[in-house]
């Protein structure tokens, strides 16, 4: 993708830049370009040979980010140094810079490394929320030493020219050591911009200003729908914290954005266009994360998971927030065709997680593990230890074998990429003969739960009956044409 990027804004206008988005008619010619070279390069030349509709979806996506900025400039909530840390590390490193590690990591096995890596220093959170996926609480103590997080942030910066990194949690914010929080680690990391998934409820007037001041933070605020829904799950009284979250990061010149749990109850509620102008709109979010949800954690129970029938018109829905009301949303599982499928177990242009014991698993939603951090590094490894363990690989493998880089006729069906959700078997399968070991109680329930390991065989089967034939017309069915043709 870094090279589409680099195509499309020559790196010569870096330098430039800063007073381009200061202006507004300079900041609309180079949008109207930028879109118009975007769309050419991606759709129209498409050297990778992917199917054109997944071009097309990538497409929209970044032409959306490209509008979602613009409009946060314009309403004067971009802070100075915000401002320039979306051009240093955004723009400069992470998609146009000249990244001499990537590349000698490239020579030496042969491969992209992952783009970025998730980080939850912290399993505290000051709520207690339904089917949190960390089973998070106030009484949890379990926490990453600061020394050792900066530790994985340089390590993974020098290891694989990674200079993008998602914090997690518990609540980050809640997350101090050695004196230090994460706005000191992202004030030490200049060079990393963080994607901060927070409750909302602690930025306050004081932490804005400083989350404005570092400039290289952007929060991602949970909600579950209008101020009934959230404090429903949250806690009463949570959806006015978040509010006044809003009006302090507005006032304060801090972009963010909005991260939705989309369950059984909910599903049309999140995605109906009302939601979106009331997040959007009214209260000036540039960007929306949407996460079904997932059985893991706290209470699973597949009785909240969307059904079938839901998840396919989540589909049709988000496609035309996206394409006609111009929304930079994505869905975790409904938009994998963006991201070329599943991105877990560190593959090419994607990540994986480590949580607040250390322990490293494919994702955030794939509660299984072979390794610590600690013992890695307490055995002289280092992340690549992880990344190149039989464990990931395989799943790597399974990613490369479905779909990922495979002819355009031949690619596998990206709208349901998943491989613990959406092809349970095959996660079950590594699980097992790599003798993967579950994150925590829950984790090991469900691999013990027969009702749990039937009920998701069932679900994908019946997802893919509706999904698959959408993916069959629109995705690969044209590409097999052109190529009779």
């Amino acid at each position: 993708m870094n090279h589409i990027i680099k195509s499309v804004i020559s790196p010569p206008s870096i330098a430039l830049a800063d007073i381009t988005l200061s202006n507004q008619v300079l900041r609309n010619l180079a949008l109207k370009k930028a879109e118009k070279k975007l769309y050419n390069i991606l759709v129209n030349k498409n050297i990778s040979g992917r199917p054109r509709r997944i071009q097309e979806d990538k497409y929209y996506v970044l032409r959306n980010m490209l509008h979602s900025i613009d409009k946060a400039l314009s309403d004067n909530r971009v802070s100075p140094e915000v401002r320039r840390g979306l051009l240093k590390n955004l723009v400069g490193k992470i998609l146009l810079g000249n990244n001499s590690n990537r590349r000698a990591f490239e020579k030496a096995h042969e491969q992209s490394p992952p783009t970025f890596l998730t980080i939850s220093p912290t399993k505290r959170c000051n709520l207690h929320c339904i089917g949190c996926y960390a089973s998070s609480s106030a009484t949890n103590a379990e926490q990453l030493e600061y020394d050792l997080v900066n530790r994985i942030m340089e390590e993974k910066t020098r290891l694989w020219g990674s200079h993008f990194t998602v914090i997690s949690g518990g609540e980050p914010l809640m997350w101090k050591s050695d004196g230090k929080d994460i706005v000191d680690l992202a004030k030490e990391h200049k060079d990393n911009y963080f994607l901060m998934y927070t409750n909302g409820t602690l930025i306050d007037e004081k932490m804005a200003e400083r989350l404005a001041k570092v400039g290289n933070i952007t929060p991602a605020v949970s909600v579950e729908g209008f101020e009934k829904e959230t404090d429903a799950r949250r806690g009463k009284g949570v959806h006015k914290k978040i509010l006044r979250a809003f009006r302090c990061m507005r006032e304060a010149g801090v972009p963010f954005g909005i991260s939705i749990t989309a369950t059984r109850q909910n599903a049309e509620l999140v995605l109906s266009e009302e939601f979106m102008d009331y997040y959007f709109e009214e209260q000036g979010a540039i960007y929306g994360w949407i996460f079904q949800y997932m059985p893991i954690g706290r209470k699973y129970t597949l009785d909240l998971m969307v059904t079938p029938e839901q998840r396919k018109w989540m589909f049709e829905q988000e496609q035309h927030l996206v394409r006609h009301k111009e929304l930079f949303i994505a869905d975790f599982w409904n938009s994998g065709a963006v991201s070329t499928g599943c991105i877990s177990a560190g593959r090419p242009g994607g990540y994986f997680y480590i949580d607040w014991n250390g322990i490293v698993t494919p994702c955030v939603f794939f509660p299984y593990s072979v390794h610590n951090i600690k013992e890695v590094y307490k055995n002289g490894g280092n992340l690549n230890t992880v990344l190149f363990s039989p464990f990931f690989r395989s799943i790597r493998q399974w990613q490369r074998d479905y779909s990922y880089m495979k002819p355009a006729a031949e690619v596998g069906n990206q709208i349901v990429p998943c491989a613990i959700r959406d092809h349970h078997e095959v996660a079950r399968e590594a699980i097992e003969k790599y003798r993967a070991k579950p994150e925590d109680e829950q984790a090991e329930a469900a691999l013990k739960d027969k009702g749990y390991y039937k009920g998701l065989l069932e679900y994908d089967k019946k997802v893919k009956e509706l999904i698959d034939p959408i993916w069959e017309s629109e995705y690969v069915g044209p590409e097999k044409i052109r190529k009779v043709i």
